[in-house]
């Protein structure tokens, strides 16, 4: 296999672990989202320790990078609340397709903040994908419209991690950062775990347990992908997320999106598919154009 292959196929595994993750925290039932995000945290931390420890790297990283190490786990934090109170509250696919909306706002922060260029297709993609969202939020003041929101609010957040991400990318090794976020994670979520502390049974206390390895899967095999192939060839394949969502959804849950959802989900597909193409070399995009026709 070349390299390509290699990061599609761990990309592939990543979406699943990730796919997992968010069934695990669904199936959980009826306990506080803080007390989900704590499990999913300190799991992660766990997993990243022993990473950590195995190559002799620094726990919380270097002096000059603490700044953005905070800013960083506080937006991964805000990003990981959000996203599992509308796990528990919203169809199952359609809390992981408003959490895929971050690519989109990355750009729009990186160029903020970072001040790279936005291209002209990445402006339409971002407009597309917007009016893709607006499908499966279906804006009202109804509650589930309400919850939509704080996911799309949610996926920003995740976008201004993955922003700064790219600014401790060079600085930092990779399980250093995740075992910073997690650690930060689980002490700032530690007294409202208490506060708000529901007893749990066995199979919910093991299903938590699993959240957070998915968890650990997903984000580990995010950045094998993206060692073996660069994000803008292979970064479409991360969306079968979507695909596994909706299976899980409709086998354990019996959730079936509405047609407005669907309608949804093909336009920020769509959306992601044009940015993905616009990404590839000339030279390669013509080769994949021949061979689908």
């Amino acid at each position: 296999m070349n390299n390509i292959t290699k990061g599609i196929i761990a990309l592939i595994i990543s979406s699943l672990g990730f796919s997992l993750m968010s069934f695990c925290v669904k199936y959980s039932g009826d306990l506080p989202t803080v007390q989900k995000a704590f499990f999913r945290n300190f799991i992660s931390m766990l997993v990243a320790l022993a990473f950590v420890l195995y190559y002799k790297e620094s726990l919380f990283g270097k002096k000059e990078n603490q700044g953005w190490l905070i800013l960083r786990s506080t937006l991964g934090l805000i990003g990981i609340v959000l996203n599992f109170y509308t796990l528990d509250k919203l169809v199952l696919s359609d809390a992981d397709i408003l959490n895929k909306l971050s690519p989109f706002f990355t750009i729009i922060l990186s160029a903020i903040f970072l001040k790279e260029y936005i291209r002209r297709f990445q402006l339409v993609s971002i407009i597309i994908a917007l009016i893709g969202a607006l499908f499966i939020i279906k804006p009202s003041f109804e509650s589930t419209a309400l919850v939509a929101l704080l996911g799309v609010i949610g996926a920003i957040a995740a976008a201004g991690a993955y922003t700064v991400l790219r600014v401790l990318g060079p600085r930092e090794k990779f399980y250093t950062v995740v075992f910073y976020f997690s650690a930060f994670s689980t002490v700032a979520l530690l007294p409202f775990f208490i506060y708000q502390y529901e007893p749990m049974t066995s199979s919910q206390f093991v299903v938590l347990i699993l959240s957070g390895i998915f968890a650990a899967v997903g984000q580990f095999g995010l950045t094998i992908a993206y060692s073996y192939a660069p994000a803008k060839e292979i970064s479409i394949f991360f969306y079968t997320t979507i695909i596994f969502t909706a299976l899980l959804s409709i086998m354990f849950f019996k959730e079936y999106p509405d047609i407005y959802s669907v309608f949804g989900y093909i336009i920020i597909f769509a959306a992601s598919f044009y940015m993905y193409m616009k990404n590839l070399p000339p030279k390669q995009r013509v080769q994949k154009n021949q061979t689908d026709t």
